[in-house]
């Protein structure tokens, strides 16, 4: 699995105040350690949407990094299909004009159906960086997949360089 913690600490180091929105199934499988991570952050872990009338929990964003991103998230948000609070939140961003990149993390398999450069264009297309291809995310074989190796520098680079000089 992904060493959240280290992200954010390389994120934090890096000057960024960080809030952490997981979907469901991620909040599911790091369910232990979110006390830990909101502890790191500063800031609540969200997976769901907040109810109406509650105040919003986290800072405006100066920029928003979705990684990584699976095959759902990014079909998803390409649709505008937001019934998941992260793919809302940066559908909504897209509106906002805040600087957004996403970083896939899809198997070859997956990468064959036709939807998915259907869905990398149309974000590409709406301002969105998309770190996939030569130069940011290959896809492995199923089941080869290597998390100790996704390349977050990448990630975090790139979000450096969209996000207005001093953001947080």
């Amino acid at each position: 699995m992904f060493d959240v913690a280290r992200t954010i600490e390389d994120a934090q180091a890096r000057g960024w105040d960080v809030c952490l929105g997981l979907t469901p199934t991620a909040a599911e499988w790091l369910e232990d350690g979110l006390d830990g991570l909101a502890a790191l952050t500063g800031h609540p872990i969200r997976s769901r949407y907040k109810r109406p009338g509650e105040p919003d929990v986290w800072p405006k964003a100066d920029a928003v990094l979705v990684a990584p991103a699976t095959f759902n998230t990014v079909n998803a948000w390409a649709l505008g299909l937001t019934d998941r609070f992260v793919v809302g939140v940066v559908a909504a961003g897209i509106g906002k004009g805040i600087p957004t990149a996403v970083m896939p993390c899809v198997n070859a398999a997956y990468v064959q159906h036709r939807a998915f450069d259907r869905s990398v264009q149309e974000l590409r297309d709406m301002g969105v960086r998309v770190l996939y291809g030569e130069g940011g995310f290959m896809p492995n074989q199923p089941g080869q997949g290597r998390p100790e190796v996704y390349p977050w520098r990448l990630a975090l680079d790139t979000v450096d360089n969209l996000a207005p000089a001093g953001g947080a």
